[in-house]
């Protein structure tokens, strides 16, 4: 459950593929086989495993098959750019999928809502995942229908200036991440400076709500950089402490600032649980900002590659 609200664009173009095979079988418990681009992934397993014990109750119908799951991403996982999310959504849905051809009355809404529900007992960002392109996940007062068991669209009126928000991916690590995401969650359950920084994060999400509305890029620039900041200051204070920047971090950061100011452009940063940078700015601006990204940023990334993404409608169904 999460202990604050949380609102996040979905991206387009990172994004996991799964097939669910599966047949009948006679035997008890849970029987599955994952394969990550086209090879069995044994290390993936005890968290399906654990996945699946948390979802049973809620689809009976898992102990009857044998499964093969088969998943590829677009981008590196578990290097803090949400693979868990991304993962834990689609295989909820492909299981969805199942309940619904036995269930053929299911509505889209209960379908959307229970997929979220799922997901986010495999990994709790991943009930965002569902669908796009501003989810909302968590109790907030603002929000009506916001709740703590699965991600909601976000109610309200969205300003021009956030449709099709870019979103290029600066990949200074690509290696596994520092600390694992329920490591990380685990370190805030004792940190002095949690309360704080929950009251800190339901703030900032209630002045979210007029930013989206009116399309305030300085006040929103703030608000996403103040909490990648925040987030980090929490992993740096907790204990154990982690430094989770590398050097190349925070000479992005700075060349933004820079740019920014001299420029008067509206592109900000913000931070995922590692050292990669995502580089958000309005669709208006891309030509000058990936000219930036390409002529200055790049160097900094790890041979030199990034992503470019936007914001995105969520899941899909592949029919073929």
């Amino acid at each position: 459950m999460p202990l604050n609200p949380s609102i996040s664009f979905t991206l387009k173009n990172s994004h996991t593929r799964t097939l669910l095979n599966y047949e009948k079988k006679q035997t008890d418990g849970f029987e599955f086989e994952v394969f990550l681009d086209g090879n069995r992934e044994t290390s993936f397993e005890p968290k399906i495993q654990k996945f699946f014990e948390r979802v049973a109750a809620y689809l009976p119908f898992l102990k009857d098959f044998k499964f093969k799951i088969e998943t590829t991403n677009s981008f590196p996982h578990s290097s803090g750019i949400a693979s868990s999310a991304s993962g834990m959504s689609a295989l909820a849905l492909c299981l969805m999928d199942m309940e619904r051809q036995m269930q053929p009355d299911i509505t889209e809404s209960y379908f959307n809502e229970k997929a979220s529900f799922l997901a986010r007992l495999g990994s709790g960002s991943a009930c965002r995942s569902v669908e796009g392109p501003l989810i909302v996940w968590g109790e907030h007062a603002e929000i009506e229908e916001s709740n703590n068991y699965f991600g909601t669209k976000y109610p309200f009126q969205i300003h021009q200036n956030f449709e099709n928000f870019q979103d290029t991916i600066l990949l200074v690590d690509k290696g596994e991440k520092q600390v694992s995401s329920t490591l990380g969650h685990n370190l805030m359950l004792d940190h002095p400076f949690a309360e704080p920084r929950f009251r800190q994060a339901k703030e900032n999400l209630s002045k979210l709500l007029s930013v989206f509305e009116n399309g305030n890029l300085a006040e929103f620039i703030k608000i996403v950089e103040s909490e990648a900041l925040s987030l980090h200051a929490m992993m740096m204070t907790s204990m154990p402490y982690f430094i989770l920047m590398k050097p190349n971090t925070l000479e992005i950061i700075n060349r933004i600032w820079k740019f920014r100011d001299e420029t008067g452009s509206n592109v900000c940063f913000t931070l995922d649980a590692g050292a990669n940078v995502h580089v958000l700015y309005p669709k208006i601006e891309k030509e000058n900002v990936l000219r930036f990204i390409k002529n200055e940023l790049s160097q900094y990334c790890k041979n030199g590659e990034f992503i470019e993404d936007e914001a995105g409608m969520g899941a899909e169904r592949i029919t073929n």
